[in-house]
């Protein structure tokens, strides 16, 4: 508003106070739109005192993947600077070390203390979103009033030993989306249909009644809330990374994830990944260079590069990338 003001609370009761008051003070003869972003399950993560007391001692059950070893994956996964045992800091965990604890030990510490206060963090955010629809409900709002609760990315919890995001692993690449409309679809029910963050855009104007225009990117999935699956819905998405060495030294990579197949082309070191989703859902064994893939990687190859050049994905932003990615062939492997 053109000056600085200081506001005293915690960051997620704030903003959600914010929120409220928009929709209080809001034209009531004319529809809204509200977005409502939380920033605090970010680092350092640091949760409000109520919240922090909850979790305090409580104790988070390790994945799966913790001790990763990452023995058939590309140079990118032993890297990349965002390991739970090696990369937090202390300011990350805020408490000094037990003394006497072993590699093994302390590794574990640190993750418990990185989780108690992430999901403290998590927990306002919930009391704050029920917050939002409460006032919704007492409004009279809710039955009129479509809601989406979604995320810019996965997170890292420990999978793989890393915090933070940014790699194409499905912890990363999976966002949680969650649509309540009244009257438009099924309570309860939950579709499969693979749908991305540019889809958000065209479908809220869907929504609206509104005709979305033919040079933007993604897809309205109005269909797919109402219970409906087009035929042509995609079957494959196109991702791609760029961020490096800033953050986490996350090598620069793209790649397309399908129903069964995940391909990963790390583009500075010319190092490729393949996983099978099906087999190897938690994406612990490489088989690019399984001789058998053989035909999977050369189909699933052409399918990328046609996403590429569709999407205009030119390298624009990595001059230095060699040009077998701009004119579609395929990079060596």
């Amino acid at each position: 508003m053109g000056e600085r003001k200081k506001h005293t609370g915690y960051c997620t009761d704030l903003i959600t106070d914010f929120a409220l008051q928009f929709l209080k003070d809001r034209p009531k003869d004319k529809p809204f739109f509200l977005m409502c972003h939380h920033k605090a399950p970010h680092r350092p993560w640091e949760p409000d005192e109520k919240h922090r007391k909850e979790w305090e001692n409580v104790q988070v059950p390790e994945p799966e993947t913790f001790d990763d070893d990452y023995a058939t994956r590309s140079d990118a996964a032993r890297e990349a600077t965002m390991r739970i045992d090696r990369d937090l800091k202390p300011g990350d965990y805020k408490l000094k070390p037990p003394d006497g604890l072993s590699e093994a030990d302390l590794k574990k510490w640190k993750y418990q203390r990185y989780m108690r206060d992430y999901l403290a963090c998590i927990a306002s955010v919930d009391d704050n979103v029920g917050r939002l629809l409460d006032y919704l409900d007492q409004s009279g709002l809710a039955e009129n009033t479509v809601v989406v609760y979604t995320s810019d990315q996965g997170f890292f919890l420990g999978d793989h030993n890393w915090f933070d995001k940014r790699f194409m692993y499905e912890e990363s690449l999976r966002m949680p989306l969650l649509v309540r409309w009244p009257g438009k679809g099924k309570p309860g029910t939950a579709s499969d249909g693979m749908v991305l963050n540019v889809d958000f855009a065209p479908t809220l104007l869907d929504a609206a009644g509104l005709k979305v225009p033919a040079d933007m990117q993604g897809r309205s999935f109005l269909p797919l809330l109402k219970g409906e699956r087009p035929k042509d819905w995609r079957t494959a998405m196109y991702y791609r990374y760029y961020h490096y060495p800033q953050d986490h030294q996350v090598q620069p990579h793209y790649g397309l994830r399908t129903e069964r197949w995940k391909l990963i082309f790390f583009n500075k070191i010319d190092q490729w990944e393949l996983f099978d989703l099906q087999k190897d859902p938690h994406e612990l064994k490489n088989v690019y260079a399984d001789p058998a893939n053989a035909e999977t990687v050369k189909k699933l190859k052409e399918e990328l590069y046609r996403l590429k050049k569709e999407l205009k994905d030119e390298n624009q932003f990595e001059n230095e990338l060699p040009k077998e990615g701009v004119s579609g062939a395929q990079p060596k492997p």
